[in-house]
């Protein structure tokens, strides 16, 4: 069975897609770029402050759905700049510090709305 998960408290979808679906135990999360959910627009700030917006959304779309970022298994992390791998990182390492998540990070020519990065996000109860 198939659920969809939607929050006001993330930003809406940009385009034809669900902010994550529920399937068999597993939450697949669409990638998350740095969009402030109240203003609807990229925030502004660096590689450091998108990240953490990114992380605000998805922990906001992972409390909707009863889950949360310890149950989190797997992440995907898109960066416009691997040089902002390192910074990234480090926001991302106050979240998941203990029993991390798989992860795979690739650079990639752009993203949505000139964000620095977006993550995708498959959690499991």
């Amino acid at each position: 069975m198939k659920r969809i998960i939607s929050t006001d408290n993330a930003p809406k979808a940009i385009a034809t897609y669900s902010q994550a679906v529920e399937a068999n135990g597993l939450l697949f999360i669409a990638g998350q770029i740095p969009i402030d959910p109240a203003t609807g627009k990229l925030i502004e700030g660096g590689i450091r402050e998108q990240t953490e917006q990114v992380l605000k959304n998805i922990g906001a779309i992972l409390s909707a759905a009863g889950y949360t970022y310890q149950d989190v298994v797997k992440c995907t992390c898109l960066l416009t700049d691997m040089s902002h791998y390192a910074d990234m990182n480090v926001v991302y390492g106050k979240v998941f510090f203990e029993n991390s998540p798989a992860r795979a990070a690739f650079a990639t020519s752009g993203l949505p709305m000139g964000a620095l990065v977006e993550i995708e996000t498959i959690a499991a109860k």
